[in-house]
Parts: C-alpha cells; structure tokens; sequence
C-alpha cells in the first residue's frame, strides 16, 4: 500500500463533491440518499484509479515514464502539464467569481431519490476534471513505482471517509448537525468558486 498518494484524496471530495454530501444530509431521508451517494463515490473512485493506473502502465509500456526525482521523466512532464491545467482552472474560477453560481442540479438533489443520489455520487467522480486529474495523477505515480492498482487502496479508502463525514457528523452530532448543515450548505453553494480554487491549490502543492 502506498500513502503517498493519500493527499490527494482531499482534492478528490474538495468542491460540488463534498457540497453534494451536505446537501444530502439535509434531505428528509438523510441516510438514505447519503449511503446511496458513497456507494457511488466508491464505485467510481475504484473504477477511476483501476482504469488510470491501466493507462498508465500503457504509457509505461509504450514510453519509459522514468524515475519520480527525474525532472525530465515523462511522468514528470505528464504531472507538470497536470499542473498547467489546474493553474488555469483556477485562473478561470477566480476571474469569474463575481458571476459564479452553483451548478443548478445542486438545488434539485432536495428532491431527488437514491437513485438520483447514486448516479451523482458516480458522475460527480467520473467526470470532474478535479477528480480525472487526481485519478491520472495516482495512476503515474504507482506505475512509475511499479505499484500494483491495490496500492491505491488507502487513496480510496480516504476519499470514501471524506465524503462520508457530513453523514458521519449528522449521526454522531444529529441536533446541532441538522442546525449546522443547512447554514454550511448555503455559504459553500455562494462561495463555489472558492472552493475550486482552494482544491486547484491544493492539488497543486501535493503534485509538486
């Protein structure tokens, strides 16, 4: 198992992900629809890695990724063009966060059913740049150490505990859960394109 790639399992859930899993909590089958979001996030983040330590170890295959202090290793070009695209991910976010708002599905999972919850949880891991970004990332980082896809176990083990800590906190602090929730809900849904920029950042400073 390698724990070096655990940080970035904050990056995985840092953002609508983790604004996904509140939200959820303040839903009237709280529980509910929160276990059907995590099953979700798990399957995907499991698939994800699976599938970018697969491409991974066929870029190792076709090109020599080098050795990680290899500045000029293609795996450390591979993770600094990684970085370019989050530099300018967040360059976008912070010049327009006087127009941003949340994505409007975000204001409809009120309503929704588990199975809404699960297809979020799948997507919302699937497709994020974020979160392809930090997948490619794991990817290269065991094939250059020749680590099997199984090393990536505690990355996901670690995101699955982030996104599930709203619903953690709802049952171990029920009352003063169900008061907080709704008031953290609010500010990160105005302040979304913080966040984004936060998770750009941070992600930048474990690649590097």
């Amino acid at each position: 198992m390698d724990l070096q790639v655990l940080p970035l399992a904050v990056t995985m859930m840092a953002g609508p992900q983790i604004m996904t899993a509140i939200i959820l909590v303040t839903h009237r089958q709280a529980v509910r629809m929160s276990l059907a979001y995590l099953a979700g996030v798990a399957i995907a983040a499991v698939i994800g890695t699976a599938i970018a330590r697969w491409l991974a170890g066929l870029l190792g295959g076709a090109v020599t990724l080098g050795k990680p202090a290899d500045p000029g290793s293609v795996g450390a070009l591979v993770q600094v063009a990684l970085v370019g695209l989050l530099i300018a991910f967040a360059v976008k976010n912070y010049l327009g966060r006087e127009t941003s708002e949340p994505p409007a599905w975000l204001g409809t999972l009120l309503d929704a059913g588990p199975e809404r919850a699960f297809t979020t949880g799948l997507l919302l891991i699937l497709v994020m740049p974020t979160d392809i970004m930090a997948m490619l990332t794991v990817g290269v980082h065991l094939t250059q150490h020749d680590l099997p896809a199984v090393a990536a176990l505690p990355f996901l083990v670690a995101t699955l505990l982030i996104a599930a800590l709203p619903l953690l906190a709802y049952l171990v602090f029920h009352r003063r859960a169900v008061r907080a929730m709704p008031r953290v809900r609010d500010w990160m849904n105005g302040h979304g394109w913080l966040l984004n920029v936060v998770v750009c950042i941070l992600f930048i400073f474990f690649i590097l």
